[in-house]
C-alpha cells in the first residue's frame, strides 16, 4: 500500500524536483504531469543520456511515477477545459515557473478556487510570486552565487566554487513537497484550502548565512577569504592532508 496513493497532484513544471522524485515508488502520490506538447514538453526530455532513442534518463530520474496523459479526447477539446476538469478531481496543483507563471496561466488558488474550493496550490520560483523579481528566471548557478553558496565551497585559497550536484534544485524542491504536504494534512480534517509560495532564494541565504562566519563577524574577527567550505565555528570540520597523501 502506498500511503500517499489518495493523494492526487496536478504537476506543472520544466524538469520538476518535486513530487515526482522526492518521493520513494512505494509511497509517491498520483502526479499527472502537465506538458506543453508544442514546445516538445518538458525540457528535461532533451537531456541526456538516453536509454533509447529520446527516452532520456534524466527525465525518468525526476519523474518517476508521474503520468503524462497524451491522448486526444474526440472531438477536440480546448487544453484549459482539460486542464479544469482534472482540477475539479484533484487535491493540488503544484508550479515550478517563473514567480509571474501562476498569475499568467492562472494557477493560483484565487484562480482555481471556484473549481474546487478543496484546491491545494503550492508554487516553487526562483524568487517568490510578489517580489520584485519574481518575472526573473532563476537557475541552480544563479541562486548558489546570489545566497553566497559559491563562497563557502571549494578550498580556503581557492576561486568560489558551486557544488557538484545542483542543490538549491534539489533542496528547493524537497521544501515544496513538505509544503505541499503540510497543507494536504490538515485539509483533511479540517476541510480547508491552502496556498503555499516559495522560492529558493531565502532557503537558501539562510543556510548560507550560517556559514558565512556571521558570528565571527559580530565578535570583531574575520574568516579569510570566506573560510570557503571550512566552518568558522567548528573545529575540526576541514579536510586536513594527511601522511599518505
Amino acid at each position: 500500500m502506498r500511503p500517499l496513493a489518495d493523494l492526487r497532484i496536478l504537476a506543472v513544471e520544466q524538469s520538476g524536483r518535486t513530487v515526482g522524485s522526492c518521493s520513494s515508488p512505494s509511497s509517491a502520490p498520483d502526479v499527472i504531469k502537465i506538458e506543453d506538447p508544442h514546445a516538445g514538453g518538458d525540457v528535461g526530455r532533451s537531456v541526456p543520456p538516453y536509454q533509447s532513442g529520446d527516452d532520456s534518463l534524466f527525465f525518468e530520474a525526476f519523474n518517476h511515477r508521474q503520468t503524462q496523459p497524451r491522448a486526444r479526447p474526440e472531438p477536440p477539446t480546448p487544453a484549459r477545459a482539460i486542464f479544469e476538469g482534472l482540477v475539479r478531481v484533484s487535491d493540488a496543483v503544484y508550479s515550478n515557473l517563473r514567480g509571474d507563471g501562476p498569475a499568467k496561466l492562472r494557477l493560483r488558488y484565487a484562480d482555481l478556487a471556484h473549481l474546487n474550493p478543496r484546491l491545494v496550490c503550492v508554487s516553487l520560483s526562483g524568487f517568490g510570486m510578489t517580489g520584485p523579481r519574481r518575472d526573473e528566471p532563476a537557475y541552480d548557478y544563479i541562486l548558489q552565487g546570489l545566497a553566497g553558496w559559491q563562497s563557502l565551497t571549494g578550498a580556503p585559497d581557492g576561486p568560489p566554487t558551486k557544488s557538484g550536484l545542483s542543490l538549491v534544485d534539489y533542496s528547493g524542491g524537497l521544501v515544496a513537497a513538505l509544503a505541499l504536504l503540510g497543507a494536504s494534512m490538515p485539509r483533511a480534517a479540517t476541510g480547508w484550502a491552502a496556498t503555499g509560495d516559495t522560492f529558493a532564494l531565502r532557503y537558501r541565504n539562510e543556510h548560507a548565512d550560517l556559514r558565512r562566519g556571521l558570528d565571527a563577524r559580530r565578535r570583531g574577527r574575520t574568516c579569510p577569504n570566506g573560510c570557503r567550505s571550512r566552518p568558522s565555528s567548528i573545529v575540526p570540520f576541514q579536510n586536513f592532508r594527511t601522511a599518505d597523501g
